[in-house]
């Protein structure tokens, strides 16, 4: 009986020291629980799914690129031939034939008859020419503000101060730049920008700023107006949170994300070259800079792989992408019209922390100009009225001969 009894107390103690070691091991992987070991499972969000200004950017980019070739080709009567343009379907962005396109929005392109050889002109309707003078007098009026943050985007490179003129064009949608500013950057620019020479022939857009003068993000900004920031460097921020609806972090990740709000804020602005690209604190600077960098744009949105030109120049990891997964109380990821579009909560979830871009409520009115055009459709084919186009033998220098053919017949 005695020896049972001791066999017995040995498995007991056997037992209590394999749960202890357990629990050690468990300890000591939390602790060494890094932003790499995390994995989130993207979560659909009907909210963000139905925000015009965001998804219906993917027609209105090419719309307004087409617009703004008929305005510089005429400025005058704001009228154009088709055979103008029908060729530039792939430099304006155009995703079919250039004539289909335009005539998916007859509230902003008037189709008629040209003088010579029955060709199709198009010409913008009343409404659309309003709407191009409202935005050029922003562009004029708000001239300040859209270099400053042009300007933040070039200071965004750490000490080089510079990015490719090519990075900075593919970006120039969500920045909101007009045309013509990037076209001859020496005459539309100020004293503070310079063109500087690169390797393969290329040039790069550098600023020049005061060694005193400092940038602020949008985080340090809303951190002091609450009194949680002094602004002195190695100080935490912790980012503004937003959980979707149904949206649940798993145990160990939570209390991860809760030790990451608590590490020191980077600024986008500041030197980030003495950091570990593998720690936390560079995961939490990265995802500084992509919320700096969404605050920028017109929509506070853009498509994630438009983003991936900012890799190596804002010293950005090479899986960036993977940031927005791991973040989904601060940014969204949403798979409308077949992109997928990362979108920062926080400007529509509490519209006073974010400044909105002057371009924006223009955007807002082009956007309502194009559903009118879907209205007007409709009651074409509810009336079975084909469109006016004078003589019935224009020749439309978008279609095949085949398509001429069929049409005919």
């Amino acid at each position: 009986m005695a020896m049972i009894a001791r066999r017995s107390r040995n498995s007991v103690c056997l037992l209590h020291d394999v749960l202890l070691s357990r629990q050690s091991l468990t300890c000591s992987y939390t602790q060494r629980q890094t932003y790499v070991d995390v994995y989130m499972k993207w979560k659909k969000d009907s909210f963000f799914d139905s925000i015009d200004t965001i998804h219906r950017s993917v027609q209105l980019k090419p719309l307004i690129a087409v617009k703004n070739c008929i305005v510089s080709s005429s400025p005058d009567d704001y009228c154009i031939p088709i055979s103008a343009i029908s060729k530039k379907g792939l430099e304006l962005g155009v995703p079919n034939k250039v004539a289909r396109f335009l005539r998916l929005y007859p509230s902003v392109f008037e189709e008629f008859t040209g003088p010579n050889y029955n060709l199709p002109w198009f010409k913008l309707t009343q409404r659309a020419i309003e709407l191009d003078r409202e935005e050029r007098e922003v562009y004029v009026n708000s001239k300040d503000d859209i270099i400053l943050r042009l300007k933040k985007l070039i200071l965004m490179s750490g000490r080089e101060q510079m990015l490719p003129i090519k990075v900075i064009k593919g970006l120039q949608w969500y920045l909101g730049l007009p045309d013509e500013l990037l076209r001859i950057p020496e005459d539309n620019l100020d004293g503070c920008f310079r063109v500087v020479e690169l390797e393969d022939g290329l040039k790069g857009l550098a600023v020049n700023v005061d060694g005193s003068e400092r940038f602020l993000s949008v985080m340090q900004r809303n951190a002091m107006k609450r009194g949680v920031y002094t602004g002195v460097e190695g100080e935490a921020i912790e980012f503004p949170l937003y959980p979707s609806k149904g949206l649940r972090l798993k145990r160990k990740i939570a209390d991860w994300f809760d030790e990451f709000q608590k590490f020191p804020y980077v600024s986008p602005y500041e030197d980030y070259s003495g950091l570990d690209p593998n720690s936390d604190v560079a995961e939490k600077r990265v995802v500084g800079v992509l919320h700096e960098l969404l605050s920028l744009f017109v929509e506070h949105a853009a498509e994630r792989k438009k983003l991936l030109c900012l890799r190596k120049p804002l010293g950005l990891p090479q899986k960036v992408h993977k940031a927005f997964e791991r973040h989904p109380y601060i940014f969204n990821l949403s798979l409308m019209n077949k992109t997928c579009t990362a979108i920062l909560k926080e400007a529509y979830c509490d519209r006073g922390a974010i400044e909105e871009h002057p371009l924006a409520k223009v955007r807002k009115k082009y956007i309502n100009l194009m559903k009118e055009s879907e209205g007007i459709l409709k009651r074409r084919r509810l009336n079975n009225t084909p469109i006016d186009r004078g003589n019935s033998n224009i020749k439309d220098l978008d279609c095949t001969d085949d398509e001429e053919m069929k049409s005919l017949t």
